[in-house]
């Protein structure tokens, strides 16, 4: 069964994460976090939930299909936005960095993703009602469900690292170019990205 924007929408309890290519070639992670839109292009095609299993286990090097993976890309992770809510216990941003930097060293986790995955990785601004999350370091107007840059690679991902099987999952971006766009605006995700992958 196909699955539109007009059946489905964003609510709290499911979290989706799915892949983006932006103008440039260049690949995030998205982590919709409850109140992300997904792309009308994703949500077209048949068990897309299927599809972005395999490519999170794909991503986190625990797929049985796919086994051959690229190599460390040997970069580094830097910090960009991040959320008031996760981190409202968190006293600067210095600590975040610190921490941040810590995790490089252990298991693949989203901290590291950046540096030897080369994704960027997005988040959907959360909460339980308006307002009481927001990216630290924006100074622009957001709302619930906007992605916001998290962290950022030094050494990028592309379309390549995936196998072609699973490439038609990831959604394609004309204009949104990863190093400068801070902020999607979740009301226009099928703007930034009207189409998925095609050889």
């Amino acid at each position: 069964m196909k699955i539109s924007r007009d059946i489905w929408e964003p609510g709290f309890g499911t979290i989706f994460t799915w892949f983006a290519m932006d103008k440039l070639g260049r690949v995030a992670v998205m982590d919709n976090n409850c109140w992300g839109w997904l792309p009308n292009a994703l949500l077209s095609i048949d068990d897309f939930e299927s599809l972005l299993d395999e490519l999170n286990e794909y991503k986190w090097e625990e797929s049985e299909k796919f086994i051959n993976y690229p190599p460390n890309k040997r970069g580094q992770t830097i910090l960009d936005l991040y959320s008031s809510l996760v981190h409202r216990n968190t006293k600067s941003r210095k600590e975040i960095e610190d921490w941040v930097n810590a995790k490089q060293p252990k298991e693949l986790s989203e901290i590291n993703l950046p540096s030897r995955k080369g994704f960027f990785v997005y988040h959907g601004i959360e909460g339980s009602v308006e307002g009481e999350d927001y990216p630290v370091g924006y100074d622009g107007k957001t709302k619930m469900g906007d992605y916001f840059r998290y962290l950022m690679p030094t050494v990028y991902a592309s379309i390549e690292d995936f196998p072609e099987e699973i490439r038609h999952g990831i959604a394609v971006s004309d204009t949104v170019d990863f190093t400068n766009d801070r902020l999607l605006d979740n009301d226009k995700i099928n703007e930034y990205f009207p189409r998925m992958y095609k050889k």
